[in-house]
């Protein structure tokens, strides 16, 4: 049984992006898990599953639309366009934070195991106001992106980043920790390096991934590696210092040349130096436009974020009152 210290409503916030081949089994699923969860008294019969239409171009809303007029446990949101995913997920738990005590973001394609909700809960029950979902393995994942994966947590740790390994946006957060999340206005998100910023009580939850059922993912190569930088730009400025000491080494290799050439000169050696010279202009035009980049990537969040555009525009909203056992 559950503590009675704490409330138990539950939502699960579900992201949707053309997901017409699986939407239906992914709804049937959730709301299976809820329904048992409700029977064993883990959570209260006012939970409900709300799903984030992220501006699909199938029939992802239309069929939510039509099991959400048939089910009050089913609720929909929808944008206007496609946001992005962490869009999709910041709009989902904000517009349920009035009314649930603890809500799990989960993805639609049921590759996250739903059945680690009953360990999510306990973990919240414990006195956690966020617990994170973390994969157990990369066994699924191809070599690439395994590979990449595997690169890019060990880049965000190494430049300061406080981040969990293999945690994706399979989590739960508490009443208190969305007020919170509330209060943070920044337009370039990136919630899995944003919630460990705040320092609430929290536990792990570790759990397998399950092959995709219907459908393919879309979380292509081109999101992945700008949700890659958003992720280095919205947590860490080591980039910009990495930079500095790079200019301070150009200077001083610069240096060092200027005296190896003025020795050699008075040497009396006249050697071309043709190579030596395509080299080092190479190397340091190639230094100048990547120290460019970076700090163009950081200008351009400061131009994002100056500009206070909505980080999100809700096209439609169907929202279901009734009780889940209605």
């Amino acid at each position: 049984m559950i503590s009675e210290k704490r409330g138990n409503i539950l939502y699960l916030v579900v992201p949707c992006f053309n997901e017409e081949e699986i939407i239906e089994k992914s709804v049937q699923v959730l709301k299976e898990k809820v329904t048992r969860l409700i029977k064993e008294s883990k959570v209260s019969h006012k939970s409900k599953i709300m799903f984030v239409n992220d501006g699909s171009k199938d029939k992802t809303l239309q069929l939510l639309h039509k099991v959400a007029k048939e089910d009050s446990m089913i609720s929909v949101l929808s944008f206007t366009t496609n946001f992005g995913h962490q869009s999709a997920i910041l709009a989902g738990m904000l517009a349920s934070v009035d009314y649930a005590d603890m809500v799990v973001t989960i993805d639609a394609d049921l590759q996250q195991d739903i059945e680690a909700l009953d360990d999510f809960i306990e973990a919240y029950q414990r006195g956690n106001e966020v617990v994170y979902g973390v994969r157990k393995d990369r066994h699924s994942d191809g070599f690439f992106k395994k590979f990449t994966a595997t690169a890019y947590y060990k880049l965000l740790h190494f430049l300061g980043c406080d981040i969990i390994t293999n945690h994706a946006d399979y989590r739960l957060m508490s009443k208190k920790a969305l007020l919170t999340l509330k209060e943070y206005k920044e337009v370039n998100l990136f919630m899995r390096g944003l919630v460990p910023t705040m320092g609430f009580p929290s536990d792990i939850v570790y759990f397998d991934v399950k092959e995709r059922e219907a459908g393919s993912s879309k979380y292509t190569l081109k999101k992945m590696m700008k949700l890659a930088v958003d992720g280095i730009t919205s947590l860490s400025i080591k980039p910009l210092r990495i930079i500095t000491v790079i200019g301070l080494l150009s200077c001083l290799f610069g240096v060092g040349m200027a005296v190896y050439i003025f020795i050699d000169w008075l040497a009396g050696n006249t050697v071309p130096g043709y190579a030596t010279s395509v080299m080092t202009t190479l190397t340091m035009d190639g230094i100048t436009l990547l120290s460019m980049g970076i700090i163009g990537e950081y200008i351009g969040k400061i131009y994002m974020e100056a500009k206070g555009r909505p980080r999100y525009i809700i096209e439609s909203f169907l929202w279901n009152e009734g009780d889940s056992n209605d």
